[in-house]
């Protein structure tokens, strides 16, 4: 059966992400391109619709964010939103001033007449605006299928196969937006809404199966989350031991991390795991480093020499090894492409922290379509453990951006103790599953303390616990008050070198979630 999408071109909209994760709840697959998108590109995804989504620029501007206009020719149903009715408005020959009075937020618009985007919905609808322009002239053969008090709000050409509203159907904010998308997405585009967890395990297994052929051998950097081990399960449910998957311990993992992700990786997954334990080699890298960035620098170019070195060791043991895998996400390649070009790009794309060109490996990126919940989905259909699929994010240098200052092996077992008493009581507090991230961080501050009568001087203990959908931004979660009793109380007696616990109550912005 033909693999079919809805292709979505971005104009820089905060919102366009939640366009394709609303289209892939109706089990449709969704594709976000940069608007700059050859059409080539576009038509390689076969898409069924596409959708152009909103974005921060005026259409009349000279530096407007620029797309080609044939997409509006192809045949396919259209959605335009926002930005997207603009382009709509503006390259058919109407016409797109600053409008007489901006919408922000709530308002209520009027549907009028038949429309089959409109379907099954009420006449009134209470929906997101955020537009400051308007489409004063419609082009030819054009309708007005909405509006609010202030402005045109929907219109539509049947025969053209184009739709497009003002407003945003995709935030949560926007009653029944969901139930308009399906409208476009399945009644208007006939899109089948068979794209399920184990139609992608399936066709994943296939294409690597095809890519790696029958002798190729595979290499998997493993970091112990979520991501890579899912990529790695997936992968070695394709080519069984051809897959070595190597982790690498680099001294500034979670207490006795090293030792439980290699028993669930191999006992539990199956997995075919080599493990490096590289610790004095990491720590005697960052003696005397302060700057979090060069912290980040020396463990991102030491794992890649620790992990070349293994490469080549694992070559001559079985021979030649032509592929990488890697535990890429889809908001990862979205970031790292510009709906301007590359001067814009939010971030470059990883690659294992930049592996070099001399490893002449070809990567293989099997989650490279999927946000974050829906790996965890395909996670969950392939049996793997809750333990593993739950985990809380970590980040890549590890405790060493939680250990501000020096990082020493002294600081580190300091750290991991506090840590592990963090996790152990937001689990046994039922919080674990609902909380973003929760951890402690080692702040060189020494405070004056008192235990048995005796006088203390040592550390102080952050505990920063964050709401997130996906770590653009984050709420500091307002954790029980027994909660945080239970774990300073631990922390200051069972952990000798900290006397003082503080709580971190900052969102991002205008912090960030990671203190370094």
């Amino acid at each position: 059966m033909e693999e079919q999408s809805i292709v979505i071109l971005d104009f820089g909209s905060q919102y366009t992400q939640l366009i394709a994760r609303r289209i892939r709840e109706l089990k449709v697959f969704s594709v976000v391109l940069p608007c700059t998108a050859p059409l080539d590109e576009i038509k390689g995804y076969r898409p069924v619709g596409i959708i152009l989504s909103g974005g921060p620029s005026s259409v009349y501007d000279h530096d407007a964010p620029p797309a080609d206009d044939r997409v509006l020719a192809l045949g396919l149903p259209v959605l335009g939103i926002c930005y997207g009715l603009h382009f709509i408005t503006h390259k058919l020959g109407g016409k797109v001033r600053p409008g007489p009075k901006r919408e922000y937020g709530h308002a209520e618009i009027n549907v009028k007449g038949q429309s089959r985007l409109f379907e099954g919905l009420p006449p009134s609808l209470n929906v997101w605006m955020s537009h400051g322009d308007e489409a004063l002239e419609l082009p030819t053969g054009f309708t007005v299928m909405a509006r609010s008090s202030n402005a045109l709000a929907a219109m539509e050409n049947e025969s053209q196969k184009i739709w497009a509203v003002q407003f945003h159907p995709e935030v949560h904010h926007t009653k029944r937006g969901v139930d308009l998308l399906r409208n476009f997405v399945v009644n208007i585009c006939g899109a089948r809404g068979d794209w399920t967890p184990q139609h992608f395990i399936d066709e994943t297994i296939r294409q690597v199966r095809q890519t790696v052929g029958e002798q190729g051998r595979v290499i998997c950097a493993l970091s112990g989350g979520v991501d890579s081990a899912v990529a790695a399960t997936l992968v070695d449910k394709a080519i069984g031991r051809r897959l070595i998957s190597v982790f690498v311990n680099n001294g500034v993992l979670r207490k006795n991390e090293f030792q439980k992700v290699q028993q669930n990786l191999r006992d539990r997954l199956g997995l075919n795991v080599v493990a490096v334990d590289a610790t004095d080699r990491f720590l005697n890298k960052l003696a005397g480093v302060i700057d979090p960035e060069k912290k980040r620098k020396i463990i991102g170019n030491e794992f890649i020499e620790v992990f070349d070195q293994e490469a080549h060791r694992l070559k001559q043991q079985i021979g030649k090894v032509d592929w990488l895998v890697q535990g890429t996400l889809y908001p990862d390649i979205i970031e790292s492409r510009s709906v301007r070009g590359p001067s814009q790009t939010i971030k470059s794309h990883h690659n294992v922290g930049g592996l070099p060109d001399k490893m002449k490996l070809k990567l293989i990126e099997p989650l490279k379509d999927l946000f974050k919940d829906e790996v965890r989905r395909i996670g969950r259909e392939m049996g793997m453990p809750e333990e593993i699929l739950q985990r809380q994010p970590f980040p890549g240098p590890g405790l060493a951006v939680r250990i501000l200052g020096e990082v020493t092996p002294e600081r580190v077992a300091l750290l991991q103790e506090a840590d592990e008493i963090v996790v152990n009581e937001i689990r046994r507090a039922g919080l674990y599953t609902q909380i973003w991230q929760s951890f402690a961080v080692l702040l060189p501050v020494m405070s004056v303390g008192v235990m048995g009568d005796q006088r203390t001087y040592a550390y102080t203990c952050a505990i920063r616990a964050v709401h997130s959908e996906d770590g653009m931004t984050a709420d500091w979660v307002p954790l029980p008050y027994d909660v945080l009793k239970a774990i300073s109380t631990r922390i200051v007696n069972e952990v000798r070198g900290i006397n003082r616990v503080v709580y971190d109550i900052t969102s991002k912005p205008p912090g960030t979630i990671e203190w370094e």
